[in-house]
């Protein structure tokens, strides 16, 4: 379950500082503004639902999952084909949020 609270969050937060990008970068209408701050709020919302005793943990964790969420919204979204520096980037990040995630604790 944890994965996919991680995967929403990113995604929510990801359209959301997007749409602050449309707005400031693209031209568009400042009407994309409201959305992408009801898609922040989501954001932080979903990572209160993670399962951890601290909240840096979560967040670092979350880190790698949100890295990884970023280079297929630059392929699918944007339309940039990610090169082989951003796919290995994003996999050791994922590779660092599994050991966050799933190393035994005493």
């Amino acid at each position: 379950m944890t994965i996919l609270i991680y995967v929403a969050a990113g995604l929510a937060e990801i359209a959301g500082c997007f749409a602050f990008w449309a707005w400031l970068r693209l031209g568009r209408s400042i009407a994309w503004l409201a959305p992408g701050m009801l898609s922040l709020a989501l954001f932080a919302y979903l990572l209160t639902l993670v399962d951890s005793a601290a909240a840096g943990r979560a967040y670092a964790a979350y880190g790698g999952i949100y890295i990884a969420l970023s280079i297929l919204w630059l392929w699918i979204v944007e339309g940039a084909r990610p090169d082989r520096w951003d796919l290995a980037g994003a996999a050791l990040c994922l590779a660092g949020a599994a050991i966050i995630l799933f190393a035994p604790r005493g």
